[in-house]
Parts: C-alpha cells; structure tokens; sequence
C-alpha cells in the first residue's frame, strides 16, 4: 500500500517558493544574489498594525475565535468592500481565513466535483491550476496575448465555456503580469456570464490597491450586480499592508457558499490566528495614507525597471498598471548561449542560467503557464533593483549565436 496520496500526483510544488529557496540557499553560501522572485513587499508592516496587535497580546485575546473571523473583522472587512468598491456584503458574507490561498483553496474544493471546470486566464499566478486539480476538478488555461494586454476578452471567455465549467478564476491586477481590467473590459467578460448561468466567478482582488498612472480598478460585482449571487470577492492585508507573514486573507460571497467554506475550514485550519485578526481589523479600519505612499514608490520602481529592461538586448518589457511584477518577453534571447556557456532554448533555461551567472533569481514564464517570458518582482530597493537590471543587460548583452 502506498503511503503518499494519490491526489498529489495532480500538483507540483509551488515554482516561485522553490526559487525563491534556491537564492536564500546561494546567498547563505556566500554568492552575491539578488532575489527577484518572492511576491512580498519589502514595506515593513506599519507601527499602528504592529502596535494593535501588541495590544491584543496584552489584553489576552489570545483564544480560538469563530471559525469565520472575529465579529469584529468580518465587519470590518464588509465596510471596507463598501469603501473601496461600493460591495455590499452583511457579516454572515464574509468569510476570514489563513491568507488569501486558503480562500481559493476553501472554494474551490468546497465546490468542484470530479469532472468539473475552471477557466483560468494566462499568464496565471502559479497556485490556480494546481488548487483546482487537488480539488479533483479540470483547470482550463486560456492564454491572453501580450498584444491584448495580457487580458482575457470576452470571445476567449466564451469559447472557453463548456456544459462543465463551473468557476471562472479572475486576478486582477493579474500576478505575474501587473494587468488590471478596467470597469469597461470587465463589462463585456460580465455580458458574456450572464449568458452561462451556471458560471461561478472566483474574483481575486489581493493587488487592488497597488495600481498607477490613475488607473481605477474595478471589480465584478460592482460593474454587474446581477452577478452578485455567484461570485466570490476574495481580497486581504498581505500586499496592500505589506502584512504576507500575518496570513489573513477574506472573502465576501453568498452565504450558502462561506457556510460551505466555514464548514470546510473547521475541519482543517479552524480560525485564523487571534494576533493576525486584531491586526488586520487595525489595517482595515485605520489610517490608509501608508498606502499611497507605497504606491508611490512601487510606481518610480516599476518605471526604472521597464526602461532598463527595455535596454536590455533581446528583451521587451510591457508597463504593467497595477501590482509590482513586470513579464517581459525574451523571445528576442531563445537559441542563444549565455557568456557561461548555458544554452538558451526556453525561459527555464534563461532564468537558470541568469541566477548561475549573474546572480540574479526571477520566475520563469512557464511556472505561470506563459512560456517565453519571466517574471521580476519591484517590491525591493531601488539601488538592487538599478543593480539586478545592470546585471540583466550584462547578461543578454552576451548571448551569442
């Protein structure tokens, strides 16, 4: 009899986690790396969130708390969905959980039977594909060109729909690309729901506060209401309150379905940390200026990177409008060999060989079902990041034929 679960043979480790290992382990040993690869801010967590969640340890409110989140937050998080979107969501909507994963994870395997579809958009954050196959369900990829913006339009929806799709899985802005839809592109992909009744829409809205050049981010719900009744609004503190260890993330959805994923995660995790709650309930309900002041840098960051990049030989880099991932393509370097001796035949390749030679770790575009491009996290220093594209351009620079 085997030990190990059937079930894990659908999944792989998570890509972006492993490289992200791989350069601590080359910086431990004494190598000079520059880590490009984690999806983290670099922002301390603020003194006020911090400070309340040192108060929550005094005042011992260190118990279990409801599977679902504390009152207190789940309010909390309804008010911000009225805020930020103009969502209007009753506490027993919202669901509070482990980080935003654990809200993907609680839908979908609360949901998908064997068999069942999800259509997820491409280039996609890593985990999509492998939470639904755990689930036992079938992911479907659907790849958004670099020339629409890496955004999925409404025909590619359509055709994507099948008697057994169930979830449509949204991100925006998009991890790995920083894409953001807009209220009107959003508007045709909500006509074309409408028409497929049976279509959930899983929203992912964790980068929605990090967005430029004035772009207004808009989210399902509030451009079609009449989809209310079956999509999940899945947000959280990790990127916009640079709080990824706290692991707090949320949901806003029908109550059949957060009844489901309550049910679900009692019998897994139970409640979220009681010290994360009270500082996320701190996040969400008290000063927000911290953020615009982060969004402010990560733009300055995100400039100099598209221009160095677009300086680099064989690469072309795309200014994103929200998050702080670039994914430029480097078709321009395939068929080529590094000054090290490395040849160049597939992204793989090209990171590998870029962290070997340079020193530089990034995520290659097929960990996010794209090939021919990778991914550069911004959320670091500046001076590492002129560093790390000084040493990119090195790099392609030195292919040769």
């Amino acid at each position: 009899m085997d030990l190990i679960a059937a079930r894990l043979d659908r999944i792989s480790p998570s890509q972006t986690i492993a490289i992200s290992t791989k350069a601590r382990e080359l910086k431990a040993a004494g190598r000079d790396i520059i880590s490009l690869s984690a999806g983290e801010p670099d922002f301390d967590t603020p003194a006020n969130i911090k400070q309340a969640a040192i108060r929550a340890i005094e005042q011992g409110q260190t118990k279990y708390t409801d599977v679902a989140g504390t009152p207190a937050l789940r309010r909390a998080v309804a008010e911000r969905f009225r805020l930020d979107s103009g969502l209007d969501y009753t506490s027993d909507e919202i669901i509070v959980s482990s980080g935003g994963k654990q809200v993907i994870y609680n839908a979908m395997v609360a949901t998908i039977n064997p068999g069942d579809e999800a259509i997820i958009p491409a280039p996609c954050w890593v985990s999509y594909p492998d939470i639904v196959a755990l689930a036992e369900g079938t992911p479907v990829v659907v790849p958004c060109m670099a020339e629409h913006g890496f955004k999925m339009r409404p025909a590619d929806l359509e055709a994507a729909i099948t008697p057994r799709t169930k979830w449509l899985l949204l991100n925006s802005p998009n991890n790995p690309t920083g894409a953001a839809y807009s209220a009107a592109e959003l508007r045709g992909l909500c006509d074309v729901l409408l028409r497929h009744p049976d279509v959930w829409i899983l929203t992912d809205d964790i980068y929605d506060k990090l967005v430029y050049d004035g772009f207004r981010p808009a989210t399902i719900v509030q451009v079609e209401p009449r989809l209310r009744d079956r999509t999940i609004t899945m947000n959280g503190v990790s990127k916009a309150y640079a709080m990824t260890g706290w692991r707090i993330g949320f949901a806003g959805a029908p109550v059949e379905l957060i009844r489901a994923m309550n049910k679900l995660q009692g019998q897994s995790t139970s409640g979220p940390s009681s010290i994360s709650q009270a500082a996320a309930l701190e996040a969400l309900s008290g000063p927000q200026d911290f953020i615009a002041e982060m969004v402010a840098t990560y733009q300055q960051r995100r400039d100099l990177v598209v221009s160095m990049l677009n300086q680099a030989s064989g690469l072309h880099c795309p200014t994103p409008e929200g998050a702080f991932y670039v994914f430029p393509s480097l078709r321009g370097c395939l068929g080529r060999t590094s000054a090290g001796g490395a040849r160049i035949d597939s992204d793989r390749d090209f990171v590998t060989a870029l962290l070997d030679e340079e020193g530089v770790a990034a995520v290659h575009g097929s960990a996010f079902m794209f090939a021919g491009h990778f991914r550069i996290s911004y959320a670091t220093d500046t001076e590492s990041l002129k560093e790390a594209c000084l040493r990119i351009q090195r790099f392609c620079g030195g292919l040769r034929r």
